[in-house]
């Protein structure tokens, strides 16, 4: 028996945001999404998941942002729906992007991966709850999970929401992706400096930089790029280094 939340969360605002990002869900979709707006914010009382909970903004900053990859390269979209299609989202969080794209694409097979056993616990009670199927969560970290020969270089796409450095954070995540994959990092609009610093990191680790699509997300002034990292060449088995190394002294 599912479990009765009775935080009502008022989905005309996110219909709107993603009718304005022409991302289409059905009404099953947002009964899920519904059910894990609720789940967050009621977990949020007791285990620091999120500081966003109005609604409006949650809808926009964490759903809207979450699916927007969706908008802004068609490519994901097209290989998202196919069943073959494998993701990784790395330092996941309360779930995001993760959750929202499995929602928006079911057939895509998901795996969270987090750092923190408790918030693990929690993404596992959000799939039973939501009846997601092909979605797994997973507790490591970053650098520990990418030298695990089940995970390494074994999903099409990683995806990353984590505030970091982005050559820091290519190296926590490349390694995941296989040959011909993309690693997509989500990102602030400016970020041409980041992009320059980054690129010697980028085709150390196997990678190059193959597009960076960027929107507005919807009625608002926030900028969204996605640095969209093609995996060229296999990760060599030095990466990735040790979190502090990783820190400490970028690529």
């Amino acid at each position: 028996m599912k479990a009765c939340y009775f935080i009502m969360f008022d989905m005309k605002k996110l219909k709107e945001y993603l009718s304005a990002l022409s991302v289409t869900i059905d009404e099953a979709g947002f009964e899920q999404l519904n059910t894990y707006y609720e789940m967050v914010v009621e977990k949020n009382k007791v285990m620091n998941l999120t500081a966003i909970t109005d609604e409006e903004e949650f809808a926009l900053k964490h759903f809207a942002d979450s699916i927007s990859l969706a908008s802004a390269y068609p490519k994901f979209t097209e290989d998202a729906l196919s069943e073959k299609c494998s993701l990784i989202d790395v330092g996941t969080g309360a779930g995001f992007p993760g959750i929202p794209l499995k929602i928006v694409f079911p057939k895509l097979n998901v795996t969270l991966l987090d750092s923190l056993q408790k918030r693990v616990r929690f993404l596992d009670e959000v799939i039973t709850e939501l009846g997601l199927t092909g979605i797994t969560a997973i507790h490591s970290r970053a650098e520990d999970g990418a030298r695990d020969s089940s995970l390494r270089e074994g999903f099409d796409y990683a995806v990353s929401r984590a505030v970091a450095n982005l050559s820091v954070l290519t190296e926590y995540t490349l390694p995941f992706v296989k040959k011909g994959g993309s690693f997509i990092a989500y990102k602030s609009s400016d970020i041409s400096e980041e992009l320059n610093a980054a690129s010697g990191a980028i085709k150390k680790l196997g990678g190059e930089l193959s597009e960076c699509p960027s929107l507005t997300l919807p009625d608002s002034d926030i900028g969204r790029s996605f640095v969209i990292i093609k995996k060229t060449s296999v990760t060599s088995k030095r990466y990735p280094r040790k979190a502090g190394v990783i820190k400490k002294e970028p690529l």
